[in-house]
């Protein structure tokens, strides 16, 4: 099928904090809008299906509770209700958001997933019920190509969102299309958590996801193009991916993933926003990782290596790392029960320093979860101190195997070159109890390959 997304460079309010009524709120959302009609209609041009916009996307950020509360809509989040907002606008006040989406699906036959705020009223009887007297949800909506309003979600892991709640329950959303079959959706950071992600994934073994995100991009594990297709491949998927376009801000890193390709823009360099459209297969069948012709023999090794072990922190966490020096070796590195190995092979020496990494433990920065994480990186500098920086260009092409004896099924796979670009691993999968990727001569220098492991049970 043919599917599309749309990286948005957002107009943002001047002041988020300040109050205003909701005209001026329309205002400024029917701007972003006005652009994301025109990508629709572009993408429904190339015979797209399906068009994913990101989060935030039409009010923007930085809101307080009651400075976003202009900006939303009223929505429905019983699934009993058949709307359809373009056709039957006078059924509910507020929604005029809502209604052009519903008809930017209409005019253009389009399957539409876009992201807004939405409020809902409740009674004070309700024990989760905030004071003020009603609740206000970061929301995906999906919409089918005759506008009918199909699917809503209420982002269910907030990052520092003041202006929203989390909602009772997870939601398990899912819709369907006559072209793929059955889509699943969550926001952005939803994507590190068991719930509602996973979960849903495994309860309606989902092939399709859609996801809009506001990404900060952090290095060298977590750049959103690099997790994105990590997740992919994880869980055998595609994913459709919409980010925002705020190079100040580190947000960009969009695409359109398959388990074994990806179409992705990331770009820190120019502002404007970017339509990403491409035909992808609709999977249905799980292929497990074929483990057969792995030259990956994983024994336990001796202990021969006389190098330094030292500590850096990477993504504010304290990484044991060991040096990888030479054109050849064989390294392991362990942190409490998680132990890595490397096989290496450079093609020549460059002057750059790369380490193999460790961590095994809670992640408490920016969200508190459980990570396992195997990590070849490439240093900022030639001090062992810049282990663990952001980098985004080298040299060094690498063969290499990587694996750990991992605790968690849960295992993403990143492999990420010069450039921010993106490479895909020869080998991969489990072998003796350990995960294991392997790969012969990266495209561009490498930057990242890594194991990252989320063991959810010791979040």
């Amino acid at each position: 099928y043919i599917a599309a997304v749309y990286e948005h460079e957002s107009i943002l309010s001047p002041n988020p904090k300040a109050l205003v009524d909701r005209q001026s709120a329309l205002e400024l959302m029917g701007r972003n809008l006005d652009i994301y009609e025109q990508q629709a209609v572009a993408a429904a041009r190339q015979g797209a299906q399906i068009i994913v916009f990101p989060e935030d996307g039409i009010h923007g950020f930085n809101f307080t509770r009651s400075s976003i509360y202009p900006y939303l809509d009223f929505a429905l989040h019983s699934q009993s209700v058949k709307w359809n907002p373009c056709r039957e606008p006078y059924l509910f006040n507020d929604t005029e958001v809502l209604q052009r989406l519903s008809c930017m699906a209409l005019k253009n036959k389009i399957f539409l997933v876009a992201n807004l705020g939405t409020k809902q009223p409740c009674e004070h009887i309700d024990p989760h019920c905030p004071s003020d007297g009603r609740y206000q949800f970061n929301t995906n909506v999906a919409f089918n190509a005759d506008g009918m309003l199909v699917a809503t979600y209420r982002k269910h892991n907030l990052y520092f969102e003041y202006a929203f709640d989390t909602p009772p329950e997870p939601d398990y959303k899912v819709f369907d299309t006559p072209f793929a079959g059955k889509f699943g959706m969550f926001t952005c950071f939803d994507i590190l958590f068991f719930e509602p992600a996973v979960n849903l994934i495994r309860k309606y073994n989902l092939k399709q996801v859609v996801y809009p995100t506001a990404w900060m991009n952090q290095l060298p594990l977590l750049s959103a193009v690099e997790f994105q297709q990590a997740f992919a491949t994880a869980f055998n998927i595609n994913i459709l991916a919409a980010n925002i376009h705020h190079p100040t801000l580190g947000m960009t890193g969009s695409g359109i993933y398959t388990p074994v390709k990806s179409f992705v823009y990331h770009n820190m360099e120019s502002y404007g926003g970017k339509l990403i459209v491409a035909e992808i297969p609709v999977i249905t069948t799980d292929h497990e990782t074929n483990l057969e012709k792995t030259p990956c023999s994983v024994s336990e090794k001796g202990n021969e290596q006389l190098l330094p072990v030292f500590y850096s922190e990477m993504m504010y966490d304290n990484f044991t790392f060991v040096p990888v020096w030479g054109e050849k070796g064989e390294l392991q590195v362990c942190a409490n029960t998680l132990c890595c190995y490397l096989n290496y092979q450079r093609a020549g020496l460059t002057d750059e320093l790369y380490a193999l990494g460790v961590f095994d433990g809670l992640h408490t920065v920016h969200g508190t979860y459980y990570v396992q994480a195997c990590a070849l990186v490439k240093c900022g500098g030639l001090n062992f101190s810049t282990c663990g920086e952001e980098v985004t260009h080298a040299t060094a092409l690498i063969d290499f195997q990587l694996w750990g004896n991992m605790s968690t099924r849960y295992i993403f796979p990143l492999l990420l070159t010069s450039g921010i670009t993106l490479d895909f691993a020869d080998h991969m999968g489990w072998k003796n109890n350990h995960y294991f990727i392997s790969k012969n001569r990266t495209s561009s220098g490498l930057l990242t390959a890594a194991l990252y492991g989320r063991w959810y049970e010791k979040d």
